[in-house]
């Protein structure tokens, strides 16, 4: 038990908690022994007293940059993150990634001070007055308000519940400011809080499930399994490896499901993405969902011939979201692949040879002709030049995590650099947005004590470039590289008008992010031509100090939306003449 408060009067001799001490107590039960946030009315004093009682708490510049920290530190650890913030502005800023969270299937738990209820409901015009719980509710898996000091342990409980049991997500807790100031018997605090046990089952398939979906796999021609984030997350690598290998199928990792066998490794379909997705026939999702990444599982991208989709998820209302699914397995990934893999039994048949033969000469002829576009050593460099130089040094140390955003940089460098582990690469997920960057290498750096490598769009970088001055404060292991090619997907657009207004993509010229690691203290490197990143890159993650290289890029580097410029509507109007 934390510090408690003593009663004033010495003759009761009564021990006391309150409110601020039961939060800190419950969190530390339940192993919840970081806080991702930002200090202010009414949780200054919390973070001051959670940091004396031994949580570590991260304060941040933003709460959204926080809130991405807590998002990432679920999907490393399985455990809720947790991001901690003021309120009604505060709260919106890290509702943001609170709903990340959620659509990504993250464990988060968001707290947030709040006013009192009495003046809520009369809409009386309280300091930062806002319906935060209702707000939260539409955006998150679950939202709760604790009221009563007595009432905290079983509030966290239900929130470490909610967000790491089924299917993960977002989970809020309301904490108005009366009740961090609340006092009760400090045996009475102590009987109240709840060590949650078993906060996310086993959720074992049918054997029926099982069996279909193992014949149905049988039956295909040409099979392909899909290893999604969710595989990643549900740390069952090993089984993962030994299913995808005993059944000699093609794999195709999703972004932040790569390096659960190794890109380069045989079955690898990575570098033939585009064949495997057409000529399949029957198609194995693993912790994928068929939403808008994977063309929602039809359309040109998935070409003519017939497919048959087996889907492992947690989640029984995924099957069918899109198409249909002729052999849903629900359960968790661990218990399913085990499972499958034990039903296999010793007389599994591989794909035939020519199915197989014809994914890797595929993918053998991509790569070959890739690899002389990632010799270059052009100044200013283009991406490729950049990302052959990233690609080895992630292929030096394969430990290292990959934090990665932006439109090229994040589109070209997903299929560039090779990763050879689990969970070493993470990125914008299933939003595809803008932001992530910072965060997450604060909360990598802290919840693994690995190096942190993050390739950054300077757009994206943008979002929370304020936060280089959090990785120096906490002196972090983190090496961040913006891709500056002066604006928005490129640097060389023009005003129509010809007015004084830079176009709408544009951005300084030659700025020098690396000015801004230096003013707080870390090292800034401005980098020309591939071989000065590479130098550059290798001497920061060898120092492990917080560092930013400016990779001065061609303005003229890069494409409308990366490779989604489809999914940016162009005008059907035509200009008078």
């Amino acid at each position: 038990m934390s510090a408690v408060v003593q009663s004033i009067n010495p003759a009761a001799e009564e021990e006391l908690t309150d409110g601020f001490h039961l939060i800190i107590d419950a969190l530390k039960l339940n192993g919840l022994n970081t806080i991702y946030g930002v200090p202010g009315i009414p949780i200054t004093d919390f973070g001051r007293m959670a940091q004396a009682e031994g949580i570590r708490v991260l304060s941040f510049r933003h709460e959204q940059a926080a809130g991405y920290a807590a998002s990432i530190a679920g999907f490393l650890t399985k455990k809720p993150g947790v991001c901690l913030t003021v309120s009604a502005p505060g709260f919106l800023n890290g509702l943001t990634a609170l709903a990340h969270a959620t659509t990504n299937c993250f464990p988060m738990i968001l707290i947030s001070g709040s006013s009192e209820r009495e003046i809520v409901d009369l809409q009386q015009g309280d300091y930062e007055e806002m319906d935060q719980l209702a707000i939260a509710k539409p955006l998150c898996k679950a939202a709760f308000r604790v009221l009563h000091a007595q009432d905290i342990g079983i509030g966290l409980a239900r929130a470490i519940r909610a967000a790491v049991s089924g299917r993960p997500g977002g989970v809020y807790l309301d904490l108005p400011a009366k009740l961090f100031g609340q006092v009760m018997n400090a045996e009475a605090g102590k009987k109240s809080l709840v060590k949650v046990i078993d906060a996310a089952p086993a959720q074992i398939p049918a054997p029926d499930s099982v069996k279909r979906a193992l014949d149905v796999l049988k039956s295909a021609k040409k099979p392909l399994i899909i290893l999604g984030k969710g595989a990643a997350y549900a740390q069952a690598d090993e089984a993962i490896k030994n299913f995808v290998e005993k059944s000699g199928v093609p794999f195709l990792p999703m972004s932040m499901g790569k390096g659960l066998l190794p890109d380069t490794h045989p079955q690898c379909a990575g570098a033939a993405r585009s064949t495997v997705l057409k000529d399949s026939d029957v198609v194995m999702l693993i912790g994928a969902r068929l939403n808008w990444l994977l063309s929602h599982g039809k359309g040109k991208t998935w070409g003519d011939a017939p497919k048959k989709f087996i889907q492992i998820d947690i989640e029984p209302r995924e099957m069918d979201s899109n198409v249909e699914i002729v052999a849903p397995v629900v359960g968790d990934i661990g218990s399913c692949v085990t499972a499958m893999l034990n039903a296999m039994g010793n007389s599994w048949s591989a794909p035939s040879a020519d199915w197989t033969k014809a994914v890797q000469t595929k993918r053998d002829d991509n790569v070959a002709k890739m690899a002389p576009k990632l010799m270059n050593n052009n100044s200013p460099m283009d991406y490729h030049g950049a990302l052959g130089v990233l690609r080895t040094i992630v292929k030096e140390r394969p430990d290292a995590i990959l934090v990665n955003e932006g439109a090229n940089t994040l589109d070209l460098a997903r299929g560039i650099i090779d990763m050879y582990k689990p969970r070493k690469r993470i990125d914008v997920g299933t939003w595809g947005i803008m932001g992530i960057g910072m965060g997450y290498c604060i909360a990598a750096a802290v919840e693994t004590g690995k190096p942190v490598l993050a390739v950054e769009g300077d757009s994206a970088f943008g979002f929370s470039g304020m936060e280089v001055e959090t990785i120096c404060r906490y002196n972090l292991p983190v090496c961040v590289v913006v891709f500056n090619n002066d604006g928005i997907y490129r640097g060389t657009d023009v005003n129509p008008t010809g007015g004084a207004d830079v176009a709408p993509t544009v951005f300084v010229k030659g700025a020098r992010y690396d000015k801004m690691m230096e003013a707080f203290g870390g090292v800034g490197v401005n980098a020309t031509s591939p071989d000065e990143l590479k130098r550059a890159v290798n001497a920061a993650m060898d120092s492990g100090k917080p560092t930013l290289i400016n990779a001065v890029l061609d303005p003229a580097a890069g494409s409308e939306s990366g490779r989604i410029g489809n999914l940016n509507p162009q005008s059907a109007l035509k200009k008078k003449k």
